[in-house]
């Protein structure tokens, strides 16, 4: 096996804890997707918005005549696993509104950190996806959680599947573009946006995000866990996450995102800028303006974000030195009132979660449009400005 230069030390480590998730993770880290690179290469320049849209709008019949990689691609795509049941994600749909705030909690103060913290920072620092234009990233990120977790959110026509392939299409440009690029170090570093990256983010949003929900205080049944591991790993798939990179439950999740952390070098600098840069987009994404109150929040952030990563990370990410005595406690305290609460109090539950859902909602998304399939024309996103 090929190993990356940067990746040397910490497979070595790895190896030692866990054998077989190591050398899967570094297999995949010279793997990018295959189908969906293909695809792509097959376009001709400034056909690719056209060709994607209506593959991913009105489906595999529409392109009869897109070049053979691209109908493979679709062909692929509409072909849902044998695994997959619809019915099975009810249940993750429920507990994600029944729980929005401690979800949203641990996903900016967390785990949104976590999955750009590996060395898939680097392609966000060098293209500039992240430190400039991070509020617009975190609006992607936050609709593409709420979509998915829509009733019905993966189904064909609806707006979670066309999101989960729509970010496949983008990871498989910005590869292009990366791998043209002499800037990204293939023997140092692997294939940019790899497929060990993309699986490390679908399981650092899924199972890691649930543990980091259960440090603030987040209560699920094993059946709510099992069906939003469910709804997370098809939407994995349709991100092109490997079949052996797929995690089934919240452990399998963990255990890539543990192995996988382990593998990856200490974050470097482009790591250090984009945790720090999601960070203090948080604000301007909740639409706060006013420079200290956006201040105050980002201190805030900080410091749930310290709680929940612990001072090794957090002090490896240059994160404030703040105290974080009764940050949790405090949220699991706030989290057991609010259950007693829904529980005592006739009206409350559905008043609680249209508050939560409003927000959640206003921090997704940045415009009201449908969706836009233009796939990034230039390396760097202070050069890519839309025709």
């Amino acid at each position: 096996m090929n190993i990356p230069t940067e990746y040397a030390a910490g497979f070595a480590e790895a190896r030692k804890h866990d054998p077989q998730m190591a050398e899967t993770y570094l297999r995949f880290i010279s793997e990018g997707d295959p189908l969906a690179d293909a695809a792509l290469a097959s376009l001709k320049p400034g056909e690719e918005k056209l060709w994607i849209q209506r593959g991913i709008e009105e489906g595999g019949a529409a392109l009869a005549e897109a070049p053979e990689p691209m109908r493979a691609l679709f062909a692929e795509i509409e072909r849902v696993p044998d695994w997959y049941d619809p019915k099975a994600t009810r249940a993750g749909s429920h507990a994600f509104h029944a729980n929005l705030e401690l979800l949203l909690g641990a996903f900016v103060g967390a785990v949104l950190v976590e999955g750009f913290a590996t060395m898939i920072s680097k392609s966000f620092a060098i293209t500039g996806r992240v430190t400039d234009t991070g509020v617009s990233r975190m609006h992607q990120n936050n609709r593409h959680l709420v979509e998915i977790f829509m009733m019905g959110g993966l189904d064909r026509q609806a707006e979670g599947w066309k999101l989960s392939v729509r970010i496949r299409m983008i990871h498989a440009r910005v590869r292009q573009m990366l791998n043209r690029s002499e800037e990204w170090d293939k023997a140092a570093w692997g294939v940019p946006l790899s497929a060990s990256h993309i699986a490390f983010a679908a399981s650092a949003f899924s199972g890691q995000l649930l543990m980091r929900g259960m440090q603030l205080g987040l209560k699920m049944t094993q059946e709510e866990v099992d069906s939003f591991m469910h709804t997370w790993r098809y939407s994995g798939h349709l991100m092109g996450v490997p079949l052996e990179m797929q995690a089934v439950t919240a452990e399998d999740a963990q255990r890539i995102v543990r192995i996988g952390r382990m593998c990856e070098p200490p974050p470097h600098m482009e790591a250090i800028l984009v945790a720090n840069g999601l960070i203090n987009s948080a604000a301007l994404v909740a639409g706060i303006t006013d420079p200290d109150k956006r201040r105050k929040l980002a201190q805030y952030v900080y410091r749930v974000s310290r709680a929940l990563l612990g001072d090794e990370m957090a002090d490896q990410l240059n994160f404030p030195k703040l105290s974080t005595f009764g940050v949790l406690p405090f949220f699991r305290l706030r989290a057991r009132t609010d259950r007693l609460m829904r529980k005592w109090i006739p009206g409350q539950e559905g008043r609680r979660r249209a508050g939560q859902y409003g927000n959640m909602l206003g921090m997704s998304y940045d415009d009201k449009g449908p969706i836009n399939y233009r796939l990034p024309a230039k390396l760097h996103a202070e050069t890519d400005r839309p025709d």
